[in-house]
């Protein structure tokens, strides 16, 4: 053989080498990008697959391809004041097929992302026969946040509609390994009935458990003007929002303050902006009034809740039995604010509650 023929022959062996080098890799790629998609664990192209036990448990990645392809006639948006509604009570008291689509620390910018979503050019509301309510957590806390604040950078090539910018979905090894084969493997599908539910088990909602974990607040040495909050609020509210509730008149937005514990009133007492956080309460209540299409419910003053810390297991997270009595309320109108003044009743009411407990019973003892 001469040296040409040779070397000829040694150039065709490292080309057939690449070529199935380079094919191996396709396939590979190819194969993770056809499981992903048939299976679709986030939701972007299709609705779920009967019988595939999907695991739900990424509000940032998840949530999205829910409210685009999932079937619904009602929303539950908000922080993780939300995670412990059961899905299949507002089935039972409302008669709807609720999804939630919570967000941990929820800004108001949260919250419209994925309000935009769900109303996306009345596409998604219109395959779904409409969207009758959405049930919507008010934090007041969280309204001085910048207009366009989200509590955790959100992977926007899921939540835009191109799929052109969709290769760190489709060529995620996450993706593959913890979303289309270790279900596959353990078969346990989340319920999602009761999807994102806080990690507690009732053991933890207790007094002790509280007192435990509770850092108590440095002490400011300056009142907060009552008005501090109230333009960034009202900037909040009316572009992350209040478009949703213009734009969709016959949607009802049932709105609700959750019950936080005595302990996070301590906590506005002692930081001075008690007066300022009761004031975004008021502002608040005063704008969403003025939409009829809007039902407001107020819980800061269930007196047996918020002043038992056994129904917490922090100052502000309160046991799943408090989320099944609140969508109760919201079917029979219990605690439900229908003007401006009875807010103004629902702050002293609360006031009060705040003025009697006993705080210096509660930090003398040794829990």
């Amino acid at each position: 053989m001469s040296n040409n023929e040779s070397e000829n022959k040694s150039k065709f062996h490292i080309f057939r080498v690449l070529i199935t080098f380079f094919a191996t890799i396709a396939i590979l790629f190819g194969g993770c990008i056809a499981a992903i998609v048939y299976v679709d664990p986030f939701f972007q192209y299709h609705e779920p697959l009967e019988g595939f036990p999907y695991v739900v448990d990424n509000q940032l990645t998840q949530n999205p391809g829910m409210a685009r392809h999932m079937s619904y006639d009602s929303v539950i948006v908000g922080s993780s004041m939300t995670v412990n509604f059961d899905t299949d009570d507002f089935q039972t008291n409302l008669g709807l097929d609720t999804i939630k689509l919570s967000y941990n620390g929820a800004m108001p910018h949260d919250i419209s992302n994925i309000l935009s979503i769900v109303f996306e050019d009345d596409t998604v509301a219109m395959q779904n026969g409409g969207v009758d309510a959405v049930f919507l957590c008010i934090d007041p806390y969280q309204y001085t946040a910048g207009l366009e604040d989200t509590k955790y950078p959100i992977p926007s090539y899921l939540y835009d509609k191109s799929v052109t910018n969709d290769v760190q979905y489709l060529l995620n090894k996450d993706v593959l390994l913890q979303y289309v084969l270790r279900p596959v493997i353990n078969n346990s599908p989340t319920d999602l009935s009761y999807v994102y539910s806080s990690w507690w088990t009732p053991d933890y909602y207790n007094i002790q458990w509280v007192m435990h974990t509770y850092t108590y607040p440095e002490e400011a040495e300056e009142e907060t003007s009552a008005d501090a909050y109230l333009a960034k609020t009202v900037q909040n509210l009316q572009t992350n929002i209040l478009p949703y509730i213009i734009d969709h008149p016959d949607t009802t937005f049932y709105c609700f303050y959750a019950p936080y514990s005595v302990l996070y009133w301590n906590d506005c007492i002692v930081e001075k902006h008690l007066d300022a956080t009761l004031a975004q309460y008021q502002q608040i209540a005063d704008v969403l009034l003025t939409y009829d299409n809007v039902r407001l419910f107020s819980f800061i003053t269930m007196d047996d809740v918020v002043t038992d810390l056994n129904q917490y297991a922090d100052e502000l997270h309160y046991a799943p039995w408090v989320n099944a009595y609140m969508t109760e309320c919201f079917e029979d109108g219990t605690w439900e604010v229908e003007s401006s003044e009875e807010m103004a009743d629902v702050i002293s009411d609360l006031r009060k509650i705040v003025d009697d407990y006993d705080y210096e019973t509660l930090f003398a003892t040794d829990w």
